[in-house]
């Protein structure tokens, strides 16, 4: 690795503790299922599904729970086998209501029988689209985007970028998954070149991870279609946009999409679970989930099936040291506070973060000092703290002129303000009232 040069993208980024060495070297483990599943019938952007299963059914793990025949959707499936006792309203772990099923494991793990491709090579494009939207494959970066619709792109694409940066703090599971199964995640980058009908994949890995380069050039040394790119360490490393400039050089445009610029970005465990999906006929039930932070006993990287309880994976890593300050789904940067720990872990949920108020941190909303310290750290170019304030005051369209839309979310400069100001939720707030009131414009 070392005649590697570490690429990055040119306009602001920082560096931020990492926070990885609680977890980045132990092994995945795979945590015992639940004995009720809490299954969400949408865990994906999109259409929700409708339930195909009743209460009182049998189910085997694998079987198909939920579909939408809209495009923009992905089907649910089981995670355990058993007996369905509701499908009702449950609260999930970001405190909102949503339709679940709710299944009784009966442990039996009895499988349900899938379509098996021994060559995938030999599958047509169609045929791979098909199979990752039956299994259900979503972005398992966090987005939870449908995969299959990714692996449609409305316009030509010559690279598929594999985002393995895991720049987010705490967070190591695709490093894990890297490491052990390499293997697997090459083989559904091929099965997406395949679909996408692109010539090259790339898979862009922060360079403070060399056993996963190690590991993943070793996978990929038979074929020259494929490459590593080391990437610096620098956060946002991992965000789209970012990857993209860092990689090939290329600029998303505003409101843009990757293959608007001849590219689709996938996610390590999203490349894996087509694998399976492929490979074994698996439908997405299951992920693996850091827990970690300063208030976990025992941080691990957890093999888990959709629908458990987020409080199982914390009482299998030995609890709480004290009160945790504050409990986060995903990473500390962009994640989100959980609300209810009896709420289910989803197919998107790449981690759960137990933190003490040392690491946590919270916004005291000074006045603004106008440093710029947000503005030279923003890895758009944007004004944050204009974007920040107009956003506060409902000035929604007046954030819009400087570039609302293009924000990231990545919260870099809430990061570096020395006034603590709350700038990505008014951002956040600013995106959801200017989508509003252009709602109303519509209707009107």
């Amino acid at each position: 690795m070392s005649h590697l040069i570490p690429k990055t993208f040119p306009r602001g980024g920082g560096d931020i503790p990492h926070h990885k060495s609680a977890t980045d070297k132990k092994p995945i483990v795979v945590l015992p299922a639940p004995e009720i599943a809490v299954i969400p019938l949408q865990q994906h952007i999109g259409a929700p599904c409708e339930p195909v299963v009743a209460v009182g059914d049998k189910v085997k793990m694998g079987q198909l729970l939920g579909q939408s025949k809209q495009f923009i959707s992905a089907p649910v499936h089981s995670s355990v086998s058993g007996e369905v006792l509701a499908i009702e309203e449950r609260r999930l772990a970001n405190g909102k209501q949503a339709l679940c099923v709710v299944i009784k494991n009966d442990f039996r793990d009895e499988p349900v029988s899938g379509a098996k491709h021994t060559d995938v090579q030999k599958l047509s494009p169609n045929a791979i689209r098909e199979a990752v939207k039956e299994a259900g494959i979503v972005g398992m970066g966090g987005a939870g985007f449908p995969t299959h619709v990714k692996l449609n792109p409305p316009k030509p694409v010559d690279t598929i970028l594999i985002n393995a940066a895991e720049c987010e703090p705490y967070l190591t599971c695709d490093h894990r998954l890297m490491v052990e199964r390499a293997e697997q995640m090459v083989q559904g980058l091929l099965a997406i070149m395949k679909a996408t009908g692109a010539a090259k994949g790339i898979v862009g890995i922060e360079a403070n991870k060399p056993d996963a380069v190690e590991k993943v050039q070793e996978a990929m040394a038979a074929y020259d279609q494929l490459s590593v790119a080391v990437l610096q360490v620098r956060y946002p490393q991992g965000a789209e946009k970012q990857l993209i400039k860092a990689i090939l050089n290329r600029e998303v445009p505003s409101g843009g999409l990757p293959h608007d610029v001849g590219c689709v970005v996938s996610n390590v465990h999203t490349a894996i679970a087509v694998y399976e999906a492929l490979s074994a006929g698996k439908s997405s039930y299951e992920r693996v989930v850091t827990v970690s932070g300063g208030a976990v006993v025992d941080p691990r990287n957890l093999l888990v099936r959709v629908g458990t309880p987020i409080e199982q994976l914390f009482a299998f890593c030995g609890g709480f040291l004290g009160e945790p300050e504050v409990i986060v789904c995903g990473g500390p940067m962009t994640g989100w506070q959980i609300q209810d720990l009896s709420g289910p872990v989803v197919k998107n949920m790449s981690g759960v973060l137990a933190l003490t108020k040392e690491e946590a941190g919270f916004d005291e909303n000074l006045p603004c000092i106008r440093c710029e310290r947000c503005v030279h750290a923003c890895p758009m170019g944007l004004t944050p703290n204009l974007l920040g304030e107009y956003s506060d005051k409902g000035l929604y369209r007046e954030a819009e002129w400087i570039h609302l839309r293009d924000c990231i979310e990545c919260s870099l400069c809430s990061y570096v303000c020395p006034a603590k100001r709350a700038l990505v939720t008014w951002i956040k707030k600013g995106k959801a009232g200017l989508a509003a009131e252009k709602a109303k414009e519509k209707v009107s």
